[in-house]
């Protein structure tokens, strides 16, 4: 265990001699309509990834067969077979939790799905697992109270996935976690280098969400790179430029999983999203 600061990280000085080096990754959730209907399954997905020469596929766990319970070792070796065969990397998986609701057994199967699904990462070679902090705070209950209860949750997982090789990551969503600061406390009172943030850029909608982003940059250990930015509640295009220049002064290596959302057919706004992203990149 590192500490304080030095989590963010050891990759400071194992990175500058290398450089940055970013893999663009496609996160599952830009498919959510036709997974979530079942017009598309994961072997869709990951062809469609390597047709588009994705480096890797950030695959979600609502998308796996009989989510929440972990689907069967066979189908696991499939997707992480056929992921190898089409040259795509595994970038990470992801599930739903909250940690925030004061009920404690809800949490407690929470942190038991979390568990669950950091064993299927493993099998199937993903080095990350996102997950949530909260909802909301609730009903008669401060920030930090819930923040108390939530750290024993979170340490709980961040021992499982050190157990099991997989690092845990919270996504700053615009819920429990809605500033950088919130979010860095969180990370460092966790004291872990297995545990770290998924960096959502279209999650700080505060008024210079670029400040927040690279004020938390060094925590990073993957990330959302999406189509919308939010500036005083303004949705806005991001600045890519901006954003790749961020990620490149922080010497950040690895993926970069992009996510569309809205109602727009993702066959058609992934491709576009791509190539701004790669052109970004250059």
């Amino acid at each position: 265990m590192l500490p304080g600061s030095q989590v963010a990280y050891s990759q400071d000085k194992a990175m500058k001699a290398g450089g940055h080096k970013l893999k663009i990754s496609l996160n599952a959730y830009s498919f959510n309509d036709p997974l979530s209907k079942g017009t598309m399954n994961l072997d869709d997905l990951l062809e469609f990834c390597a047709q588009h020469n994705f480096d890797a596929v950030d695959l979600t766990g609502y998308y796996f067969p009989g989510y929440p319970d972990v689907p069967s070792d066979e189908y696991i070796y499939h997707i992480k077979h056929k992921a190898f065969r089409l040259g795509l990397d595994i970038s990470g998986t992801g599930v739903r939790n909250d940690f925030a609701d004061p009920d404690e057994s809800k949490r407690k199967k929470d942190v038991a799905l979390v568990k669950n699904w950091i064993e299927c990462a493993s099998k199937m070679g993903a080095p990350v697992i996102r997950i949530f902090t909260g909802k909301q705070i609730p009903e008669g209950y401060s920030w930090d109270q819930v923040f108390s209860w939530m750290m024993k949750d979170i340490n709980e997982c961040i021992e499982h996935g050190k157990k099991h090789g997989v690092i845990v990551a919270m996504q700053n969503h615009d819920d429990f976690i809605k500033t950088a600061d919130q979010a860095k406390k969180v990370i460092d009172t966790a004291h872990s280098d297995w545990f770290g943030l998924v960096l959502d850029i279209g999650s700080y909608r505060t008024y210079n969400p670029y400040k927040e982003i690279e004020s938390t940059v060094r925590y990073a250990v993957n990330w959302q790179i999406k189509e919308k930015i939010f500036i005083n509640g303004r949705e806005e295009k991001p600045d890519l430029a901006r954003i790749m220049q961020i990620i490149k002064s922080s010497n950040y290596r690895g993926y970069l999983p992009i996510e569309t959302l809205g109602a727009e057919d993702p066959k058609v706004t992934v491709p576009q999203f791509l190539a701004q992203v790669r052109k970004a990149l250059v």
